[in-house]
């Protein structure tokens, strides 16, 4: 029989690489690991181990088809938003299901993802781009254009960084000046009215051009800015059952309108008064950090196992969610300087409810809050009969957790 075999693109950042490797072992499948720099054991792994330019995608490509040519593989994967144009191209080449790569490079990029969905009529907030080396009149004018409050944010960045809103043409040119000491003075922004409602994030998977929604994460703390660090997903949704098939259906309708066809979408949707909807994110991998082990298919299975049995074609089975409610808290970063210590977690870990507490920032290492920062200290884990109660645990258990970091750069 024969075993499959996949190319599993793990920048160096990533935290997902143990849940993904986990993952394989339980389903067989054969991994090579493609990171940008050579692995500390990639003497002994031989081809189970390459070197992948994930900055460079034509000669990521190349090496990639080179190492097919010698060990053949039966999938290209991104376990996140660092490898996925590569991983889409790499598959293109190799004639391996994939997204489009034009598709995956406007997710990549907020302002082509916001003309692909004004092309379709998607709701989406009104928004404007502010070109590289653009100066404040014109940031005010533009700012004018999508109305106040709005919302400034970098084309290329995730996980909120340098999301800043503004109620202003006064904190409207701050925020541009922050953000552009951030990204540098040659990147498109992107402005964007505020839209205020709950917000939801939603979990998927494209086969052929069809959604299959996995789960529809409620985020109960308020997202009203002035930056927007998240906190608490909790599912199943407390949305009534329409209001999440149209949240499934307005996800569906975006993805088709970039251009995605296959494997993992994470979005993120806006619920308004009256249930109005406005889509706010659309990315062609899945949940970011180790959220996704707030999530159990079926059997007990993982959401890196349904992605890996989609990548290789074994079928991914019963798509449906465990009943019990689930969910995770991404604890912040309160301030900038060297970690020093985190006490509590024993105390965290024991309230009812609690499965698991992870700090994923190594003692001794600089933190940075958003929105120059773009990771969180670690994640809290629950499960329970409701979402309310999960959320609770979760609550409770971070004000267990405390966190010692010492001032300064």
């Amino acid at each position: 029989m024969h075993m499959s075999r996949v190319l599993l693109l793990l920048p160096t950042s990533t935290y997902r690489a143990a849940d993904f490797m986990a993952a394989a072992r339980s389903l067989g499948v054969e991994v090579v690991v493609g990171s940008e720099y050579p692995q500390a054991m990639a003497s002994s792994m031989g081809e189970r181990a390459a070197v992948v330019p994930m900055d460079d995608v034509d000669a990521a490509v190349d090496s990639i088809a080179s190492l097919h040519e010698r060990f053949p593989l039966d999938a290209v994967l991104a376990v996140d938003d660092g490898g996925a144009l590569v991983a889409a191209a790499a598959s293109a080449r190799l004639g391996k299901r994939h997204n489009p790569p034009d598709a995956v490079r406007a997710t990549r990029d907020k302002a082509q993802m916001r003309a692909r969905l004004a092309a379709s009529a998607v709701p989406q907030p009104r928004y404007r781009a502010l070109p590289g080396g653009s100066d404040t009149s014109f940031s005010a004018e533009t700012g004018a254009g999508v109305g106040y409050p709005c919302v400034v944010k970098p084309v290329s960045r995730s996980a909120s960084q340098g999301v800043i809103r503004a109620d202003d043409p006064v904190a409207l040119h701050a925020a541009v000046e922050r953000v552009r000491s951030l990204v540098g003075p040659d990147e498109q922004l992107l402005l964007e009215s505020y839209v205020p409602g709950d917000e939801v994030a939603v979990e998927g998977l494209l086969d052929a051009g069809r959604l299959e929604v996995l789960a529809v994460f409620d985020k109960p703390d308020p997202l009203v800015g002035p930056y927007f660090e998240e906190t608490i997903y909790v599912t199943p949704s407390s949305h009534p059952r329409p209001t999440q098939q149209a949240v499934g259906r307005l996800v569906a309708d975006a993805a088709r309108a970039i251009g995605l066809t296959d494997g993992p979408v994470h979005a993120e949707v806006r619920i308004g008064e009256g249930d109005e909807m406005w889509v706010l994110e659309v990315a062609a991998r899945s949940i970011g950090g180790l959220c996704s082990r707030a999530l159990r298919f079926g059997a007990g299975i993982s959401l890196e196992e349904l992605i890996l049995r989609h990548a290789v074609g074994l079928g991914t089975g019963d798509l449906r969610r465990e009943s019990q409610a689930s969910g995770v808290m991404m604890l912040p970063i309160g301030q900038e300087g060297t970690l020093r210590a985190v006490n509590g977690l024993d105390s965290a870990r024991s309230v009812p409810g609690v499965t698991g507490a992870e700090i994923t920032i190594p003692i001794g290492r600089p933190v940075v809050p958003l929105p120059e920062g773009d990771r969180y200290l670690g994640f809290v884990f629950a499960r329970g009969q409701d979402p309310v109660e999960v959320a609770e645990a979760l609550r409770q258990a971070e004000s267990l957790i405390s966190v010692e970091i010492q001032p300064g750069s």
